[in-house]
């Protein structure tokens, strides 16, 4: 299948297309230029692959959570262009696109995946590999917690990704300190990732209609007062 991956949850803007077995991927940092630059970088992309949009079977993309306004570039977009296209879409979550980068970059299958919230938070949830090396279980849902209060793992063996291990690293460290052999703060969740996983689904022929591109939020609010801000550093 033909299929263009997009994650834009963090300050990056990630593309993956896959033609066939051959995939073509780009990570850019954008800062906040997601909305200025996806189109452009798309049509880039896509003919890179050796494509026209029109040859796309599929799309998969970042839900979240992640940066409110990252993920409603990346949840429009694939609304918009599935839509116009008459394809079909598959929403990945953006914990589980951490654990997936960490496996294909040094192998790992026991995974704490931590995303920088701010606001003093940190999205968090757990994933173990499967047995047969395809996917991942869901330890712990992805949520969005304090460092200090982030849930506990069981066992042994784990890696700590992602950004939120970055922003809060000492205490985070602390709190898995018996249940980590190693931390990668600089992990970010990639369309490279978001596709690995998306693909099976989609070439088994499942996935939603374009409508059903929506995100994932486990946090309502973007912002707090300044007594909010004071009652959570005090």
């Amino acid at each position: 299948m033909n299929i263009l991956a997009l994650e834009t949850s963090t300050e990056f803007l990630s593309l993956a297309v896959s033609r066939g077995d051959t995939v073509v991927a780009r990570h850019i940092h954008a800062g906040q230029r997601h909305a200025e630059m996806v189109f452009e970088e798309i049509r880039s992309i896509v003919a890179e692959a050796g494509l026209q949009l029109s040859d796309l079977n599929a799309m998969a993309f970042g839900r979240g959570p992640g940066s409110f306004t990252g993920v409603r570039v990346a949840c429009g977009v694939t609304q918009g262009l599935s839509f116009s296209l008459g394809i079909r879409v598959k929403g990945v979550v953006t914990l589980e696109a951490v654990a997936e980068e960490a496996h294909a970059v040094f192998g790992a299958t026991n995974v704490i995946a931590c995303l920088d919230a701010r606001m003093g938070e940190v999205y968090h949830a757990a994933y173990i590999r499967n047995p047969d090396g395809k996917g991942w279980t869901t330890v712990m849902e992805p949520g969005v917690y304090r460092p200090e209060d982030v849930p506990d793992v069981q066992g042994e063996g784990w890696a700590g990704c992602g950004t939120g291990f970055a922003a809060h690293g000492d205490i985070l460290a602390k709190r898995y300190s018996a249940h980590t052999i190693m931390t990668r703060p600089e992990l970010v969740p990639t369309a490279r990732a978001v596709l690995a996983l998306a693909r099976p689904a989609l070439e088994a022929g499942q996935g939603e209609a374009p409508a059903e591109a929506l995100p994932l939020y486990v946090r309502d609010k973007v912002a707090l007062t300044s007594s909010e801000r004071a009652a959570r550093t005090a």
